[in-house]
């Protein structure tokens, strides 16, 4: 059975659908959300409030984008109404991710230890230059250039114009861009 059939037996209240649904996108779900929140158990209740909204509001899924794109509307929905919560609260570090990453799949022993050093070091440098993004500026960035979702696809599920995605895109860079020139200049002094 493909995508779209599950679907329509899922909108047609078929329990079995809905779990095959969320059995598919699961992984998805919550990877996106940990990108956002930087925080298991936040990822966790984004992902679980994400599926709910699913299954609640499955009916009204018209098909016209991907199932995936809709889902990433309300992860996004979801992290930036909690960050809005939480506005005062920071983000987690990047450093949680690394326990959820299974050693066996990313072991490579003609990796240098020093190679792994740096690669940590400039993935924290970027985690905490993203870090310190407005919110709404981070989704934006994390569906383009880290989830790959195209300018079209990003515009529908932040329901912003494809100039203004565009825009807080570009800005985005632009302000990382200067954070790792700063951290790059204040390393080397």
């Amino acid at each position: 059975m493909n995508e779209q059939e599950i679907i329509e037996l899922a909108q047609n209240g078929n329990r079995q659908a809905l779990a095959e649904l969320v059995k598919n996108y699961e992984q998805t779900v919550f990877n996106f959300a940990f990108k956002v929140c930087r925080n298991r158990d936040r990822a966790e209740h984004t992902m679980q409030e994400t599926f709910m909204s699913m299954v609640k509001n499955i009916k009204q899924f018209s098909g016209k984008s991907k199932l995936s794109t809709w889902l990433y509307t309300i992860v996004s929905n979801h992290c930036l109404m909690q960050a809005r919560s939480n506005k005062n609260k920071l983000m987690d570090s990047l450093d949680d991710e690394e326990k959820f990453i299974d050693e066996s799949e990313i072991a490579d022993w003609k990796v240098r230890p020093e190679q792994v050093t740096e690669n940590n070091e400039l993935k924290k440098i970027l985690d905490d230059a993203i870090q310190k993004l407005p919110q709404d500026y981070k989704v934006v960035f994390l569906l383009r250039d880290i989830e790959g979702l195209s300018t079209e696809e990003t515009s529908k599920v932040v329901d912003l114009s494809i100039p203004a995605v565009k825009s807080r895109l570009h800005r985005a860079r632009a302000f990382l861009r200067n954070e790792l020139n700063k951290t790059f200049k204040n390393g080397q002094e």
